[in-house]
């Protein structure tokens, strides 16, 4: 399913081939819609390494328990060629000229943890 020009629902599912709840596909909907933001920006694809996780995978890869990725808030992200603290710093200004909403950001050696905090 397309959520929006750039981003189909399939790269933010589990890893894990679990299934992804409905309440889940809504809050994905919203963060893909920030990463479409940063995505006409760039105009560089995004390459999500991680969105949704179930509560195993989540484990697995050493996530912590209360993680924004098991409801559906965070993403990992990277852009082929681009370093990742380069990416950090483009969100990060983003959000400061509030273009992006401001949630977490975390800088990581090979990747970009973007996520929208705990929203209604």
């Amino acid at each position: 399913m397309q959520i929006n020009k750039n981003f189909n629902i399939k790269e933010f599912e589990p890893k894990d081939g679990a299934k992804t709840p409905a309440e889940a596909v809504v809050r994905i909907k919203r963060i893909a819609n920030e990463l479409q933001i940063l995505r006409t920006i760039i105009e560089q694809p995004i390459i999500v390494n991680s969105g949704y996780r179930s509560k195993e995978h989540n484990k697995k890869v050493g996530g912590v328990e209360n993680s924004l990725h098991l409801i559906g808030l965070a993403v990992d992200i990277h852009i082929k060629g681009l370093n990742s603290k380069v990416l950090y710093l483009i969100i990060e200004n983003l959000i400061k000229r509030k273009i992006m909403n401001n949630g977490g950001l975390g800088l990581y050696d090979n990747f970009v943890h973007y996520d929208l905090g705990i929203v209604s």
